[in-house]
């Protein structure tokens, strides 16, 4: 089995075409130069539901998939959680939304599928990465997550009819996020069995409608990701593609009591105001854990020393070369039990997508004066993961 190795471009700023294609130019190829100069790159394309119109609208998608191939650049995956400006000054809340519950959810999602068609070579499995429905903060209704199934739907029917004109397979992948009306895995589990298989083409339903697994997401809610994995396959639902993605974690019952106050200093620096840094506090295994909707909640509820216990685990991507820095670690072991667990609990998956996009608000100390290089860095990092996973060699995005 190939699989395919890329970054998604989520990181990039930039919500038009024109400076969607610049930002491939200055960054995409020169991360391709540092991480394997010789052979094509994988890339997550994201385009804005604007750019797409764009694209669509003045007919260069031809024009554009050529370019990419000129460069080298395959984009075997594409991003289609961010409907408008990513990088605007505050995001938060505004990524969830349109919902899958409007209409124009499912209309970008369309666009992104003709433009994949478009981009992918001929017997190429393509995928695309969605919202999970929509903020879980108030739980939607059985009328919401209704009309969520029934877009989905046409969604499906609409990806099989791409593939019976073009022959390529893509695949929708929802993405299970913290906060999310799907968080948990079970989540995605009972959406499906109760909403979305009902009165469904099953068989249709079930190979264009798949999972997105962010390592990072799945850490934050203390998933342990071969059962997550594990989970998926006992109910018959494919992985479509993994987010390779870490959180930054600080378990207190390893930090001297008197050095936990530096600790929580260190994490501060981690808010900031553009996204949503879910946070997850666990101070007992036998417990639920606690849920705060941004860093700034948890840090301002639990100020004081006596406070400073169990292990806290926030939803900000990191990059995923990183271990430990100072009081405070990333959850990169989680990526590399991933790693592991995917041949025997998820072995349709191919598509394996670094998506540290916070590196343009990440603490000073941690970032690179060359953003390529950092993101070339991670792309090799993870190429030699899945080398000493499989003991099998891997060359630039595809291996084998």
């Amino acid at each position: 089995m190939t699989l395919h190795l890329g970054y998604c471009t989520n990181v990039h700023a930039g919500a038009d075409l024109d400076q969607t294609k610049a930002n491939l130019e200055q960054y995409a190829c020169r991360v391709k130069q540092l991480f394997g100069p010789t052979q094509p790159m994988g890339v997550g394309l994201w385009l804005s539901a604007a750019a797409a119109q764009s694209l669509l609208d003045e007919g260069q998608t031809p024009e554009f998939a050529a370019w990419l191939t000129d460069q080298g650049l395959h984009p075997f995956t594409m991003n289609g959680f961010p409907f408008g400006n990513f990088h605007q000054a505050e995001v938060k809340h505004k990524v969830y939304l349109p919902t899958w519950a409007d209409d124009q959810r499912r209309q970008y999602t369309h666009h992104l599928i003709d433009i994949h068609a478009q981009l992918l070579p001929p017997a190429t499995e393509g995928s695309i990465s969605t919202l999970p429905l929509l903020w879980g903060i108030p739980s939607p209704s059985s009328e919401v997550l209704a009309a969520c199934a029934q877009q989905l739907r046409q969604t499906a029917a609409y990806l099989a009819e791409t593939e019976a004109r073009t022959g390529k397979l893509i695949h929708l992948c929802l993405e299970p996020e913290p906060g999310c009306a799907l968080q948990y895995s079970q989540d995605i589990v009972t959406f499906f069995e109760q909403h979305l298989l009902p009165g469904a083409d099953e068989p249709t339903l079930r190979r264009h409608v798949r999972v997105c697994h962010d390592v990072c997401h799945a850490a934050v809610m203390f998933e342990d990701q071969a059962e997550v994995l594990q989970r998926y396959q006992a109910a018959g639902i494919l992985v479509g593609k993994v987010q390779v993605s870490a959180a930054v974690l600080v378990d207190f019952e390893q930090i001297d009591p008197n050095d936990r106050a530096a600790a929580v200093e260190q994490l501060t620096a981690f808010q900031e105001p553009r996204y949503l840094h879910q946070t997850t506090i666990k101070t007992n295994a036998d417990e639920p854990l606690t849920f705060y909707e941004d860093l700034p909640e948890a840090l301002m509820e639990n100020a004081w020393p006596e406070q400073w216990t169990g292990q806290w685990r926030t939803h900000f991507h990191v990059p995923i070369y990183l271990e430990k820095f100072g009081w405070l670690t990333a959850s990169q072991s989680d990526i590399l039990a991933c790693l592991k667990a995917v041949p025997n609990f998820a072995p349709e998956v191919t598509h394996f997508e670094v998506e540290t996009y916070a590196w343009g608000v990440l603490p000073t100390e941690l970032q690179q004066p060359d953003l390529a290089a950092g993101i070339a860095q991670e792309l090799a990092w993870f190429q030699n993961a899945v080398n000493d996973s499989t003991h099998q060699r891997v060359t630039d995005t595809q291996f084998n």
